[in-house]
């Protein structure tokens, strides 16, 4: 996965004179954690069912009870896992800026996510591979970094599959008024991570 800064806050390039510029909003760890967990399990329910399935394959060779409980405790194992990967995000040193109390000045080059008034994050449009309109406010998921070539193909593919997203939630109230919220959409759709159809709820 790709983090907005590898080493944290330093100093940001000045945003254009029309830049977005937004009130302080911090993401909590608990609303990323729920929100990244109801993401991931809706779209990756079903791989609890591989280690279940391989738990109660010797059943049909030799019926026994304790297969059925292996295959629970497998599945059982898979889930803890998988929900420690995504937890795990929180804790990750490269991670921390994604969840510090910032503003951000948003322009068509750049967000930049300012901490106070001589360090921030810059992060490049580039770096953002989709937004999606949330509830109170905008998602925007930053792009899954490649994994080494040099990786066995079969941890290539591990990598991409049990990928953890990483976002942004940027929350409507920060916007300071509703032609900021039309102009941040329009960005959002000409860069085309929106869909020109989405309107603003």
């Amino acid at each position: 996965m790709q983090q907005p800064n590898q080493r944290g806050m330093r100093q940001a390039q000045q945003p254009s004179p029309l830049a977005i510029r937004t009130k302080k909003t911090q993401l909590d760890t608990n609303t990323y954690t729920r929100l990244a967990m109801a993401q991931v399990w809706k779209k990756e329910w079903w791989y609890a069912l591989i280690p279940f399935a391989v738990g109660v394959l010797p059943a049909l060779i030799w019926p026994s009870w304790w297969w059925l409980i292996s295959g629970v405790v497998l599945t059982i194992l898979y889930v803890l896992l998988r929900s420690a990967q995504i937890t795990g995000v929180t804790q990750m040193e490269q991670s921390k800026p994604l969840f510090e109390r910032v503003s951000y000045e948003i322009d068509n080059r750049q967000l930049i996510a300012r901490l106070n008034e001589k360090q921030g994050m810059n992060i490049g449009w580039e770096m953002i591979g989709r937004a999606r309109l949330a509830p109170d406010g905008y998602m925007l998921y930053l792009k899954q970094g490649e994994a080494p070539q040099e990786l066995a193909s079969w941890r290539r593919w591990v990598a991409r599959t049990f990928d953890v997203p990483v976002f942004m939630l940027l929350p409507s109230r920060i916007f300071n008024s509703p032609n900021d919220i039309k102009l941040f959409e329009a960005i959002l759709r000409r860069k085309n991570l929106l869909p020109a159809e989405t309107k603003a709820a």
